[in-house]
């Protein structure tokens, strides 16, 4: 009896490792499958033909607004590699930042150029708002992302009513203003641009603390310290998109539909009446009038303001 219980356990064993035998053999040939699925797959250049990651080259005469970078700090280069390959690398982000400068950056360039702001600022309304109405999280608001207290103090009119922030030609202005005080202040664009972004006050500490008085010589904060090279990368891909494997027809851009001016210096209870004269709905005339923050005009005041229409017949309205 003892003999037969001794085989039955043996028979058991037997049949254990056996079955584990089995198991790792048929893992084995899975994997060999899935192997030969992945060479198979790879010589199918079907998925990856045309499409190549690889590291960015940098042009060798960057600048911003004409004050060069020191491109033999190797630090200086990591930083700005890292710009090109995250802006570069995020192409849905920078097709539509391409297509939208091509509907807004009409507007702003002649207002920097009349206020003598290098051309290179309009990117960094890119870089702030990325061309969009934003309202960050300390209220910073507008392509311009800027705040009440300083809009008020730059005569933009700030209310739960009208918000000028939101006003392309308007806001524009007030970033000229702001930009200029700052560039006579620090003598230097790049510094004048760190202090859009962090404000004056943080640039005035860190400059006091590491005695220093050049934008690429201070070691800033994370987003400020990233900031003017952000604006260089997106700079470079928007002006030179087939350099960056972007193909994109000019058929493809946003375009600004073009208006006309009608000024108003009474209250309008109902911008929905208001629309329907013009033969458009509420959405459009507030597509195209922002800073008209509620569904009606108070104006106890009689103000003067210039509300833009989309001239007759360029929207299709559904009746």
């Amino acid at each position: 009896m003892k003999i037969l219980k001794n085989l039955l356990m043996l028979l058991g064993v037997f049949f254990v490792i056996t079955t584990l035998i089995f198991a790792v053999q048929n893992n084995d040939d899975s994997k060999n499958e899935a192997l030969q699925d992945v060479v198979v797959n790879d010589d199918d250049k079907s998925v990856s033909e045309g499409y190549k990651i690889s590291t960015i080259e940098i042009p060798e005469d960057l600048n911003f607004a004409g004050e060069v970078v020191p491109q033999d700090d190797p630090e200086i280069m990591e930083r700005i590699d890292r710009e090109f390959l995250v802006n570069t690398y995020w192409q849905s982000n920078a097709l539509l930042l391409m297509k939208r400068a091509n509907k807004y950056f009409p507007i702003i360039e002649p207002i920097l150029a009349k206020n003598g702001i290098p051309d290179d600022f309009k990117y960094l309304a890119v870089a702030e708002s990325a061309l969009t109405n934003v309202v960050s999280y300390a209220g910073a608001t507008g392509f311009w992302q800027i705040m009440k207290g300083t809009g008020k103090e730059y005569g933009l009119e700030i209310n739960d009513n009208v918000d000028e922030r939101y006003h392309l030609e308007k806001s524009t202005q007030v970033a000229c203003d702001y930009l200029n005080k700052w560039k006579e202040k620090y003598g230097s664009w790049t510094l004048t641009a760190a202090a859009y972004n962090a404000g004056p006050g943080s640039i005035n500490k860190f400059m006091g603390i590491q005695k220093v008085d050049d934008y690429y010589d201070l070691l800033l904060g994370e987003e400020t310290g990233r900031y003017v090279f952000r604006i260089m990368a997106i700079k470079e891909i928007l002006s030179n998109p087939e350099k960056y494997g972007f193909d994109i027809d000019k058929g493809d851009m946003y375009n600004a539909v073009p208006t006309f001016q009608v000024e108003v210096d009474t209250p309008i209870t109902s911008f929905a009446d208001f629309a329907q004269k013009y033969e458009i709905n509420y959405k459009i005339l507030k597509r195209h009038n922002a800073w008209l923050r509620e569904p009606h005009l108070n104006n106890a005041s009689g103000k003067k303001y210039t509300v833009e229409i989309p001239i007759k017949g360029y929207y299709k309205i559904v009746k």
